[in-house]
């Protein structure tokens, strides 16, 4: 959630070792940094929700779950950019070499807020459909329960696979299956979204 920007060029370098010691989170987009303002309780549950569903089924994979407070790195010859991914997965050994942020997941999910919305649909999935790496993008409502996955293709398209209550989720990029109910353990959903 983006809450103010500044209007000074900071190299990468510059933001990675400012955000080390920083009490506040900023994402970096070529070169202009955003402060993070905080998240609901049923953004904070659903997001950590997803993070132990997939960080048990990946135990002793080599995979590794991120949530919330680890950065991916969107790097080409026209942007360099740095988000906070409510959950990633990445299971590539290069990410290995960098302590600060990943580079090379599968896997990206995202709970919209209302502020964040067009946003997360937006330029941010267009920012990540960059990451060659990148099979499923997830955007997960903390409204509803509504699920959509968004998978790469073998052409390199995607293609959209939206679930409701009562479905199975299933996330291939990583042979992940669960009841969309798990995501939403202990959120109070406001049941006048639900259409009878």
């Amino acid at each position: 959630m983006v809450t103010s920007c500044s209007k000074n060029y900071f190299s990468p370098e510059e933001y990675l070792e400012g955000e080390k010691y920083s009490q506040i989170k900023h994402e970096y987009v070529d070169g202009e940094v955003y402060a993070m303002s905080g998240a609901s309780d049923a953004h904070v549950t659903i997001s950590l929700n997803a993070a132990m569903l997939l960080r048990n089924h990946h135990r002793g994979s080599g995979c590794r779950v991120y949530v919330a407070d680890m950065k991916v790195q969107i790097k080409t010859c026209d942007i360099n950019r740095y988000y906070y991914p409510d959950v990633m997965v990445t299971c590539d050994g290069r990410d290995k070499e960098s302590e600060y942020f990943k580079a090379y997941p599968c896997l990206i999910i995202e709970v919209l807020s209302d502020t964040t919305e067009a946003i997360d649909r937006g330029k941010r999935f267009k920012d990540y459909r960059r990451l060659a790496s990148l099979q499923e993008y997830v955007i997960i409502s903390q409204k509803i329960m509504d699920v959509e996955v968004f998978r790469r293709n073998e052409k390199g398209g995607w293609e959209l696979s939206a679930f409701e209550a009562g479905e199975l989720v299933e996330f291939a990029s990583v042979n992940f299956c669960c009841d969309i109910s798990e995501f939403y353990e202990d959120v109070d959903l406001d049941t006048r979204n639900f259409i009878a």
